[in-house]
């Protein structure tokens, strides 16, 4: 009998383990090159699609490779001279490709990444935080975070849409916890070929690698060039936002299906608190502020989607009314402040009304986020401004460190 790994999944619906969905999707968008090395909680999705080319369900070419740093390498080349390409990662291995990364987005390639979210040694840890993909923030890549993983299949097609389109023309990383989301089973539609198809056109690049038309790619650029070189690019992850509204409205009415494009929300009529986060804690917080909701709090929710690029406008809308706001993240700028948070106070500097903003960190390294602990930071953003806390430290290892330094 046949497993279902031994198979593709042709049915509109099945339960799938989250790895398996994001190979499916990567599949129906009919990549022509795909290059990884397996790492930790990311191995599944890539060994998915290595067996589907084996078994010839997949016309592509899969290149095996020594480390990812050669894997990105390879689906830079390959989508220099014009293909559709795929690779993913995790942990330490988004921190070596972190060279290509730059250099992938700097020449402009749609490139199309999982980011299989891990945390990063050391100590060695191989379960989810967002350490990995925050800490190439910078490279000029759109960066994407999905809740579940209905949502990570649907994020895969439009992010080629996103990343191909000739407005934006840059490298798409789709973000999914490790773990939480990977290695989870659900209840998942998977859309059909056909269906596919008429949302996503094969890609036809513009400008590209080939002997009957030469040109240059990745000139070396002086201080006369290199400045511009950049500010283009920045303007290029602005327009993309208007790119992913857009991707993410034709989604919907190709597949019945909304994620709200840039960010979304939950109770924020009427809320005086809100709670801003991204990826799969949001599941556990919808339930969390609905029941506080429920019980008379005016408590709302806002889930950040795209990291990159900040959806500085639509997160003012958002944050308006509120008085306070708690930002929850899974990743630590050590010495600093939470990423997430240090965004969100950017972009509510200066506003005519201005919430106090508290920041917790939370999850890292895999650590559970019972809704005890929702709560309860809640319930401290309500009473108190707070800079940077952290949640469910162990007390006795915090002191025995601090001896230590000492």
């Amino acid at each position: 009998m046949a497993t279902l790994m031994d198979r593709v999944i042709t049915s509109k619906a099945a339960v799938l383990e989250g790895s398996r969905a994001i190979a499916e999707a990567v599949r129906l968008c009919r990549p022509q090159v795909i290059s990884a090395y397996p790492i930790t909680p990311q191995t599944h999705v890539v060994e998915a699609l290595a067996q589907m080319v084996a078994d010839g369900a997949l016309k592509a070419e899969f290149v095996n490779v020594e480390s990812e740093h050669s894997a990105a390498s390879v689906v830079l080349g390959a989508s220099a001279t014009g293909a559709r390409v795929y690779t993913a990662s995790s942990s330490q291995g988004i921190a070596l490709m972190s060279e290509v990364l730059f250099n992938i987005a700097g020449l402009r390639l749609p490139v199309v990444l999982t980011c299989a979210n891990r945390a990063l040694s050391s100590p060695l840890n191989i379960w989810n935080d967002q350490q990995d993909s925050l800490s190439v923030r910078d490279a000029g890549w759109v960066q994407l975070y999905v809740e579940d993983n209905q949502e990570a299949v649907d994020t895969h097609l439009q992010a080629y849409a996103i990343a191909e389109d000739r407005r934006v023309l840059l490298p798409t990383m789709v973000c999914a916890d490790g773990f939480l989301l990977t290695h989870t089973y659900e209840p998942v539609i998977v859309p059909t070929q056909e269906e596919v198809d008429a949302f996503l056109p094969p890609y036809r690049p513009q400008h590209y690698l080939t002997p009957d038309k030469p040109l240059t790619m990745g000139a070396f650029a002086d201080p006369e060039y290199y400045m511009e070189s950049r500010y283009l690019l920045d303007r290029a992850l602005e327009r993309s936002q208007a790119v992913i509204e857009d991707a993410a409205q034709r989604f919907n009415r190709a597949f019945g299906r909304h994620y709200g494009g840039l960010l979304d929300t939950l109770h924020m009529e009427g809320a005086r608190t809100a709670v801003v986060a991204m990826g799969s804690v949001v599941a556990t917080l919808r339930d969390v502020v609905s029941g506080l909701r429920d019980d008379g709090h005016a408590v709302g929710l806002v889930k950040v989607r795209s990291f990159r690029p900040f959806p500085k406008d639509a997160l003012r809308s958002a944050l308006r009314d509120v008085d306070r706001v708690l930002v929850l993240e899974r990743a630590l700028s050590p010495g600093g402040v939470g990423i997430l948070a240090a965004e969100v106070r950017a972009v509510l500097q200066g506003q005519p009304r201005q919430p106090a903003v508290s920041a917790f960190v939370a999850g890292l390294g895999g650590r559970d986020i019972p809704v005890e602990t929702l709560q309860a930071l809640i319930a401290r953003a309500q009473d108190e401004a707070v800079e940077q806390g952290f949640a469910d430290l162990k007390a006795e290892l915090v002191e025995e460190g601090d001896e230590d330094e000492s």
